[in-house]
Formats: structure tokens, sequence, C-alpha cells
């Protein structure tokens, strides 16, 4: 027997729909990439939509073919996701921070057939089209009437493109329809496309609105700095809609001191981003005297939060810091560290060690640990294990690839090596890859460098294992001052004294001039490893 209730399909277009209607007026706020600041509304966001969708059908876009961007978190780029998504057509999502050829290589893998682009990214595209022959249509993104000279034959502009079209009707497919697609960034192989389904997208949106999760409501302005081409902002152009909540756009501009402007002037009460951003946030607070008079809360993933992070922003600003972590493949949210009732009691100091960790399952997403027999693993905190995911917004294949990525049982192996303790909070010890093997144990990069980095005078550290002839493997620390900062190895390593086991303590400790990152904002480590002797290079 089934269910007597109503045919609702899950499709992210009633997303935008629920917000026009009944949050119509609610700000969207926009620092465009001209500079200006622009402002618009759900209500007018969603008839511009439309608007586009009906260019799209006369460009004979249909249900599954592949509409790629080149953009920054703007209001415009909302519009192009749900232009796409609202007629069946698939969003992809392109990192502009990823090496031209990978780029070339996943717009062709893809079969982009239209893609839209930031004025900025008009002369990488350039660059890129002669070897991307599938591509139909380019659309600039920017104010004017007419798109700047260019060696792009028939590139178009945005703002005409709407003008000339009537609105467009949504809707009216199954919601297991791709919606939108997402490339890993290819640290290992060529990158992997990740195809996101109408159910999947709105499923992890129900996830991320759990209070202990993200939580929005119509009461919060929301900054989301992490990029739109970062598994689709961490699902916050889906879930801020859906809360009805204020949303402010960065554009372009992530220093410091544009943050803090936006921050300020649009009353902001909740941000999410990767450590850098917000490494570079505090240190231009605590350089200008700046105060943050409306941020409550703030969402840290993509990569481990240092301590100093946390502490920096509760100590000085009275701002909560909550770890998240997640993957490409998951939507990306799989954990979030917010307090259990026990650990909301504790003095901050004692709930410090619990908030470093990446947290607590939501609701919609299942993990467990095995061993390298494929066995269970104790949730004591101390043991680890390989992190093993499933869900209803975890991938279960790649696009256009035949290789399974799902054991017998419907796991996801997440390629981290992780504990979970007895609150079910969990906590990455590593990368598989990254692991140090040392005298046959295994030593933690991620550990060593995330206290490195809470030291006073480092920007940012890293950890790498080079080859020891005794010890198979020993840990080199690098580190990356603060402007105007002098520090010593001696310094490094009392720094690190007492918080890991002593034969964890790097052999060596280097001062570098700049830590690379790669295109989702994490620690090069694969560039390190070539640089620093590690690996012979490619």
């Amino acid at each position: 027997m089934q269910g007597l209730m109503q045919p609702w399909p899950l499709t992210v277009d009633r997303i935008l729909d629920h917000a026009c209607r009944w949050h119509g007026e609610r700000e969207i706020v926009t620092r465009s990439v001209a500079g200006p600041i622009v402002r618009t509304s759900y209500a007018r966001l969603h008839d511009r939509a439309q608007r586009l969708s009906n260019a799209l059908l006369g460009w004979g876009v249909q249900r599954g073919d592949r509409v790629g961007t080149l953009a920054w978190n703007t209001a415009r780029h909302m519009e192009v996701w749900y232009a796409s998504m609202g007629i069946g057509a698939v969003c992809h999502t392109l990192n502009p921070r990823l090496h031209p050829q990978q780029l070339a290589y996943i717009i062709n893998h893809a079969e982009d057939r239209i893609i839209f682009a930031d004025a900025t990214f008009v002369p990488l595209l350039e660059a890129l089209l002669a070897a991307c022959p599938k591509v139909e249509h380019v659309v600039w993104m920017g104010d004017g009437a007419e798109p700047p000279a260019t060696r792009i034959a028939g590139l178009s502009a945005y703002e005409p493109l709407l003008a000339a079209h009537a609105p467009a009707s949504w809707g009216g497919f199954d919601e297991n329809t791709a919606a939108g697609l997402c490339y890993t960034s290819g640290t290992t192989g060529e990158p992997k496309g990740v195809l996101y389904s109408h159910r999947s997208n709105f499923i992890h949106t129900f996830l991320t609105l759990q209070h202990d999760i993200i939580g929005l409501s119509a009461r919060d302005v929301v900054l989301p700095i992490v990029p739109m081409f970062h598994a689709n902002a961490w699902g916050l152009a889906f879930s801020a809609p859906a809360a009805g909540a204020k949303l402010v756009m960065p554009g372009a501009r992530m220093d410091g001191a544009a943050i803090h402007e936006l921050i300020e002037t649009e009353g902001v009460t909740f941000s999410a981003a990767v450590p850098t951003v917000w490494q570079m946030l505090l240190q231009h607070l605590l350089a200008t005297g700046g105060k943050l008079t409306t941020l409550k809360r703030v969402v840290i993933g993509g990569a481990a939060c240092p301590e100093n992070l946390i502490r920096g922003f509760h100590e000085h600003f009275g701002v909560e810091v909550v770890h998240g972590w997640g993957m490409t493949e998951m939507s990306p949210l799989g954990t979030v560290g917010a307090p259990t009732a026990e650990l909301a009691q504790l003095p901050f100091e004692a709930q410090l060690p619990q908030r470093l960790k990446q947290g607590r399952v939501p609701l919609g997403v299942d993990l467990k640990l095995v061993d390298d027999a494929g066995q269970p693993v104790a949730h004591d905190g101390a043991a680890y294990g390989h992190l093993l995911a499933r869900g209803a917004a975890v991938a279960a294949a790649y696009f256009r690839r035949d290789d399974a990525i799902l054991d017998a049982d419907g796991w996801f192996d997440t390629g981290d090596i992780a504990t979970i303790d007895a609150h079910g909070y969990m906590q990455i010890t590593d990368r598989a890859k990254d692991l140090i093997k040392s005298g046959g144990e295994w030593i933690s990069s991620i550990e060593i460098e995330n206290i490195a980095a809470g030291h006073p005078k480092a920007a940012l550290a890293a950890v790498i294992g080079r080859p020891d002839p005794k010890w198979g493997e020993r840990p080199l620390l690098l580190v990356q001052l603060k402007e105007g900062e002098m520090a010593t190895a001696d310094e490094m390593l009392a720094f690190l004294e007492n918080r890991i086991a002593k034969w964890w303590t790097p052999d060596e400790v280097l001062f570098v001039t700049h830590i690379p990152l790669g295109p989702t904002g994490k620690i090069d480590k694969k560039a390190l490893r070539v640089a620093y002797g590690a690996v012979a290079p490619a």
C-alpha cells in the first residue's frame, strides 16, 4: 500500500518559486565585478532567470544539455543557475582557478554548448575556445549593451539577451533529472564530474537547513564567500532563497578589507568560506582595529580550521566559528561541528578540542570507518580508519566514467583517514595519500600543520613526508610567515613541543615566501612534494 499524498517533484526551480512568492522583496546585494554595489530581489531575480530560460530555449537548449558558467558569486550567476536548471538543462560551474589545460578538458568532457562568463574571464576563454569545438555560444555577463572587443566570434551581451525575451515556464520533469555538474579539482589524474540531480540538490537543501548544520532563517543575512564553482557554494544559493534570507554576494573581491566592508554595511549574520579567507579577514581586523557588529556565525570548511581562527574570532569578536567538512561528491556537506547539549554547557576552553574536529553528521548522511581489511573501526576517538560515506546527496558514479566508486554495500570511499568519538564527532586525521609513514607508524600531516599554523608569526603551514633511509619517511615543516615577521626553526619546533608525540617532530623547518594553494583553496601538497624533493617531477 502506498500513501495518498500529492505528487510534488523535488525540482530546484520550486526553491526560487517559493522565494519569489513568499520572500519576493528580500534583497540580493552584489558587489559587481565592475565594482559598484547592485541591489535586486528574489522576485526580480526570478523574473530575469525565467527570461534567460527563454533565451536558452531559443538557442535550442534541451533537457540534459550542459550550460557552463565562468563567474564569481553574483546575482547574475544565480540567474544563470536557475535559468538552466528550471528548463531541465544542466548548470556546469567551471572553476577558473584550474590550469587552462584542465579547464579545456572539462569543457570538452562535459560538452558544454553555452558558456556564460564574467568580464574577468573573457581573456581566459579567448585562449581556451580554439580547443573547445562543441561550445556554440559565449555570453558576456557585463553591464553594457555591447560586449568588449574580443577574438571570441559572436560574443553575446547578457542584458540585451534578457530584454529580448519573455519569461518561460519551469518544471514539468522528473526530480531525478540532472541539474548541476561540478568537477573535482583533479589532484590525482583527470578531474572527475559529479552530476547532481534536482532531487539530490533539494534534499541537500533540507539537510543544510537543519539547525545544527547551517540553519538559516528569514532573519539571516548570508554572505557566501565560498565560490559558486566550489560544490554549489556549499548549497547556499539554494538554502538562502529556501529560507528567505537576504543574500550578499561578494563578486570578485575576496580581500579582508572588502569582506569586512560588506559584513558591516549589509549587516551580515552568517558566512562561509575556506580557512585562508578567514585568516586574511582576521589579520585585517586585528591590524586595523575593525569590529564585527552583526556577524554571529561562520562555517569554515574546505581544509582543516586552525585553532587560532576559532579562538581569534571567539575572543576578539564573539563570533562562533563552526568547523565543517564535505566533498564535491557529497553535494558537499558531510559533517558540521555544532555543539551537543552537553558540550554547549562547558567553558570555551573545554569545548575547543571538539570544535577542532570536523563535526557530527546531519540527517541525510551516514558515515563509517573501516580498517585496511574493510572491518569496522571503533568509535572511540582514537582508532582511525578509512572514512566511507553514503546518503541521499552522495555520488553513485562519476559523469561519463565506467569505473565503480561504491562498494558492494553502497558506500563511497572518501579517501580520508579519520576517527569518530563516542559523541559522534568525526575528525579527519589526514588524506590517505598525505599520511607520513615513519618507522612503520603513521604521522598525521594535518595535525602538525594545524598546530604550526596557530603560531602567532605564521600565516600558513604545510607538512609533507620526505624519503628517509632509516625511517622510510620523515616530516618536513614548511612555514609562510606573516608579512614583516621573522622566526627561527627552534621557535617553531618549541611551539609544537608537548602538543604532538615527540617522534612526530619534523626533522627540518623551512621558511618559504609562498605556500601554493590549489584551485579550491587547499594547500597544494602535490606541488610541495615536487618542489621539496618528496617525489620526482612528472
